[in-house]
């Protein structure tokens, strides 16, 4: 088995659906304490253990990630995935050695080209839609600024092993040239980890038949597309869980918490007849003196609408005006930003699991690996089965609950402009 540890929920998913196009049974479960006793006794290709560690702080993702390693090796992982960040936001060092000293391993191949979401590595210099990392959508990330494109930089820079890399013009060789490349470097024992680049999606099929069966890979999910090729093994298709009941005659929620581009464009597609976008005003909500009474306010207006029929996006301030003006005031009040995102995504994460309870429409669509994360917690989905791709990276889930949620995670920075109106469309066809 597989044994996957996830930085994040909607990582979780992104790797998950990459192994599940190969007919692989992949299921996701919130990394806790307990979570052997929560694990369903179902047989499985992969287990992803989702950390939630992206914004911890670095020791407590070390430790979260270590733990979290032993108790998937207990569960029967032989093989294993360190999933972070496709632009090697959070604590990316601390939780690759936090795998590798819990399996008392010294080598691990890292991959973090995406090249069907736009994300390539180039003599280790990452892009993102054919711009430099630290040029790039991300540079200005609230929490984990990039202002660093070189991967080998930015890994070394969280880490005292040693790390090398692959450049294009070896992987342009194909599998044997990388595998011996690989071999020597694992041989010499001067690299722990080594990164290779990857410009498109043929690279990833080359270097998955060159390192389908080492031990340790970190990095992106891409690789995890390519991976059940080149093992040869042919998977059938099984019946998955159970579907909610479809609500007939009422409308689908999805509430977004991303300050992502992508997740801007995609709610402003949706403006459209026939759909209400809200916006869960940020400003307005952090100088409130009653913030009790604006969100039950919201919360009615969005109920009266889905019940109506009509589809509802509800969405944090995102302008860079307002989320600026938001930042300015949280600060007057002694709160940063990492305070702030919280209470904001937990605002939105009860509005939403009330949405669901009073409406009972158990079919929606979140945006954000914050927000999933905390609405997730609010519903009490502990664990789901990674079940369809809408998009590249982009699968419903079907949760392990009584009854059952049939719903999508957005990563904040995937997806065209017309993806909640075909995940809509994705959750109603079944």
């Amino acid at each position: 088995m597989i044994g996957v540890i996830a930085d994040d929920i909607t990582g979780s998913n992104d790797i998950g659906v990459m192994f599940s196009k190969s007919n692989y049974i992949a299921d996701i479960y919130t990394y806790g304490p307990t979570v052997l006793s929560n694990v369903k006794k179902d047989d499985r290709d992969v287990l992803i253990f989702d950390t939630d560690s992206r914004l911890d702080d670095v020791k407590t993702a070390y430790d979260k990630v270590y733990q979290a390693t032993l108790d998937i090796q207990k569960a029967g992982a032989d093989q294993f995935f360190n999933k972070t960040c496709s632009v090697f936001r959070g604590n990316i060092g601390a939780e690759f050695d936090a795998m590798l000293d819990a399996l008392k391993e010294e080598f691990a191949i890292v991959v973090l080209g995406f090249p069907k979401n736009g994300r390539t590595t180039v003599d280790s210099i990452h892009y993102v839609d054919g711009d430099k990392l630290q040029d790039s959508q991300f540079k200005d990330d609230p929490i984990h600024p990039m202002k660093e494109s070189n991967l080998v930089t930015i890994l070394q820079s969280q880490t005292k092993r040693k790390v090398g890399a692959i450049h294009r013009q070896m992987i342009k060789q194909g599998s044997k040239a990388i595998r011996q490349q690989v071999e020597q470097m694992k041989a010499g024992k001067q690299f722990q980890y080594v990164i290779l680049d990857v410009t498109d999606q043929k690279d990833l099929y080359e270097i998955a038949q060159a390192v389908h069966r080492e031990k340790v890979i970190c990095g992106s999910s891409a690789l995890a597309e390519e991976i059940p090729k080149v093992r040869a093994e042919h998977k059938v298709e099984v019946d998955s869980l159970p579907l909610p009941a479809k609500e007939n005659g009422k409308g689908l929620f999805c509430s977004a918490g991303s300050l992502m581009p992508q997740t801007y464009r995609q709610i402003n597609y949706m403006k459209q007849p026939g759909n209400l976008v809200l916006e869960f005003d940020t400003l307005a909500f952090i100088k409130s003196e009653e913030k009790n009474r604006y969100t039950h306010k919201l919360l009615e207006e969005i109920v009266k609408n889905i019940n109506n029929g009509r589809n509802v996006i509800l969405h944090s301030s995102n302008t860079q005006m307002k989320v600026r003006a938001t930042k300015d005031e949280a600060a007057k009040r002694g709160w940063n930003n990492t305070e702030t995102s919280k209470m904001i995504s937990e605002t939105i994460a009860y509005i939403t699991s009330e949405v669901i309870r009073q409406t009972k429409q158990y079919r929606f669509v979140i945006a954000g690996g914050d927000t999933s994360a905390t609405v997730c917690r609010a519903l009490g989905i502990e664990g789901m089965r990674v079940w369809k791709e809408i998009q590249p990276g982009l699968p419903s889930c079907l949760s392990h609950t009584n009854p059952p949620y049939l719903f999508v995670l957005k990563s904040g920075s995937f997806g065209n402009a017309t993806f909640i109106e075909e995940a809509f469309e994705h959750l109603l066809q079944w």
